[in-house]
């Protein structure tokens, strides 16, 4: 499959990943139909797209897009509550959350949701996660469709960061690799190319987060310093946009 062959992309969640996901989309000319749960979520999703910080009425109100643009692009969005109304996507993007346990994300409602869209979806059409942290051949291996599953994770804001981390299993085919490199950057986003391994212990950025995190945390905890004290170390120390604690003092942007 290659990128002039999705006609359509359906996205699983319209949280603020899965609205950021879809407004990249829709910019670059893309047919989208998100789903969620309600439809005040979808609605919600909406807003934000139009009227957020970093939405489409605020770029016209910059002079960064016309007036035509924006209603080109919300013309190609849809949403819905029924996982029937993406039978027929090319593509398939999830970007669910952690739902009410607290988590970040959940993979057990992850697998639960994947194995039910294998039966759904056309077979030719391809998978893609934005998980940031779950291993993707352990996703993959309740469908019949391994071999187009892969790993998509944006980073958020989805629609401003850059970043895309494209992580393939053993069995994901090159073309689908090279499907997901270039959609990421026909939305203008650098993708990274890696590998999947086993142990959910997340990709290149978060492996590295967590890190820096763990050894942040020791040092408040022996008393070294404090948070503050840590982010401005990292911050005018070594020249980070932000420290490693993004709700604390003197952290100037957030991580994901």
């Amino acid at each position: 499959m290659k990128l002039e062959d999705i006609k359509c992309i359906g996205i699983l969640g319209a949280g603020v990943m899965g609205g950021g996901i879809a407004q990249n989309a829709i910019q670059a000319g893309q047919k989208v139909i998100v789903r969620d749960l309600s439809e005040e979520i979808c609605e919600n999703a909406k807003e934000i797209i139009l009227n957020s910080r970093f939405g489409f009425n605020k770029a016209v109100e910059l002079g960064k897009m016309t007036e035509e643009d924006r209603d080109a692009a919300m013309s190609l969005l849809s949403f819905t509550t029924d996982v029937n109304d993406l039978s027929d996507c090319d593509l398939i993007i999830e970007a669910i959350g952690g739902g009410e346990d607290g988590r970040i994300e959940n993979k057990p409602m992850k697998l639960k949701v994947w194995e039910e869209m294998d039966s759904i979806v056309k077979n030719d059409a391809v998978f893609a996660s934005n998980t940031s942290y779950f291993t993707i051949a352990d996703l993959a291996a309740v469908t019949e469709r391994k071999d187009r599953f892969i790993g998509m994770h944006l980073f958020s804001p989805a629609n401003i960061m850059k970043l895309v981390e494209v992580t393939h299993t053993e069995d994901t085919t090159d073309d689908i690799v090279q499907l997901i490199v270039d959609l990421s950057k026909s939305w203008r986003k650098v993708p990274i190319v890696l590998k999947d391994v086993p142990g959910d212990t997340g990709f290149i950025g978060n492996r590295i987060l967590a890190a820096v995190r763990k050894e942040a945390d020791k040092l408040v905890a022996e008393g070294v310093g404090t948070k503050e004290d840590v982010n401005t170390a990292m911050t005018l120390g070594f020249r980070w946009p932000a420290g490693p604690y993004p709700d604390g003092p003197n952290a100037r942007s957030g991580w994901k």
